[in-house]
């Protein structure tokens, strides 16, 4: 197959041309072809259409949300109120009269804002709550945060870990069995691992908790990414958090979702004071953008990009992919839910992480090489992300492996 074709499981010549008018609608990577922007897990780039909604706003109808009645301030409230409305239309909110929106700064504030104004008053003496110690950070820090305010209260709960395979880094479902206790109230998960790539199979830790427990969904790798369907019984959740930059909107944006079944109805606690009326306009744009493109079309795009990194990469003796092995077996076999989905995490045997990050910038390759704000033991080891979206090609990938080759 040669680098101008599309990647294997794609339409070929329709896919291709949907893809290079996509790509084309992103100003900074028209700025800049020679750079390859690989780190999209980390933040995404902005279509035209999202910038151009945000300058729209900002000259014609830029003022505070919910504190005037002259028109400009009533338009800002109708968007804000709108964007919640896209939120849930996005998502397949089954029922949106009952759920709510809540916008945030992103991923990491809205889970916080879960632990403190939700599930504190939530739990009681002897509860028990099941949170990942081995995915972002943002997804561990505030549930043990919420503990500390209970002891401060004289509230004693019992903090478990979500059993996890340490060689894959997926969920170990078969162990859920044993950690689910007749205390267990609450149960924060991850839909698409920031490190590994792997969708978490949300559906089995329903089945494992049974349906009277909450589970919280950090889908800041999923949404914007992938299709995220509330509507699928597969995804009986009650929160998804997730942030907006890593799905096309602004910086400083992104939203909790609350199904309010569940528990006390999601309210933030605190005075609120103003929103960030441009990322919001910028948010609703990227939903907008993102639906037009088709989330099941960008899912397939990137995850047969990623199939074709792993299928070569794990051909070249000195690197270690991470995450489960089951996954870099060909895509067009595998079920959708063992695919890696955009990202693919990998080490040198003899070149650290952050020197090879710095070696495939030479080349003009932008990907991340760090810690990856992981939780847990696998922290303090640096490895290299490459993450994908949907104005990734086929070159780049390529270009990408060849660097790869002449240090294997």
């Amino acid at each position: 197959m040669s680098a101008a074709e599309p990647p294997p499981g794609t339409d070929r010549e329709q896919d291709l041309r949907w893809q290079r008018a996509l790509r084309d609608q992103f100003p900074i990577l028209d700025a800049e072809p020679e750079l390859a922007y690989l780190d999209s897990a980390a933040t995404s780039q902005k279509p035209r259409a999202v910038l151009d909604a945000v300058h729209t706003y900002l000259t014609t109808s830029n003022a505070n949300a919910g504190r005037g009645t002259y028109p400009w301030a009533n338009r800002t409230t109708d968007l804000v109120e709108a964007t919640r409305g896209r939120v849930k239309e996005f998502l397949h909110d089954p029922e949106p009269d009952r759920s709510g929106v809540h916008f945030t700064a992103g991923t990491s504030e809205g889970l916080r804002s879960v632990a403190r104004d939700w599930l504190v008053p939530y739990l009681a003496e002897g509860d028990e709550i099941l949170v990942p110690f081995a995915d972002h950070r943002a997804n561990l820090d505030p549930w043990l945060e919420a503990a500390r305010l209970l002891a401060e209260r004289g509230i004693g709960i019992r903090v478990r870990e979500l059993p996890r395979q340490a060689s894959s880094g997926d969920y170990d479902h078969r162990a859920l069995g044993d950690a689910v206790g007749p205390r267990t109230r609450f149960v924060a998960a991850t839909h698409v691992h920031h490190v590994y790539g792997g969708d978490m199979n949300v559906h089995r830790i329903r089945e494992a908790v049974g349906a009277d427990v909450p589970i919280c969904l950090d889908a800041a790798q999923s949404v914007g990414h992938r299709p995220v369907r509330l509507d699928d019984p597969s995804l009986d959740v009650d929160f998804v958090v997730f942030s907006g930059h890593k799905a096309m909107a602004l910086p400083g944006t992104g939203a909790v979702w609350a199904r309010n079944a569940r528990g006390p109805r999601f309210r933030p606690g605190g005075w609120q004071g103003t929103p960030n009326t441009a990322g919001i306009v910028s948010l609703r744009a990227a939903l907008d953008w993102l639906e037009a493109a088709g989330p099941e079309r960008i899912a397939r795009w990137t995850t047969a990009l990623t199939t074709r990194l792993t299928d070569r990469l794990r051909r070249m003796e000195p690197y270690e992919i991470l995450g489960c092995p089951a996954s870099l077996a060909a895509g067009s076999v595998l079920p959708a839910a063992q695919r890696r989905h955009g990202i693919v995490t990998f080490r040198h045997r003899d070149i650290p992480s952050d020197d090879l990050g710095f070696i495939l910038f030479s080349h003009g390759l932008m990907v991340r090489a760090d810690s990856l704000c992981q939780a847990g033991a696998d922290e303090r080891n640096g490895s290299v992300r490459v993450s994908l979206h949907v104005y990734n090609t086929v070159e780049e990938i390529d270009r990408l492996l060849t660097v790869l080759a002449t240090m294997a």
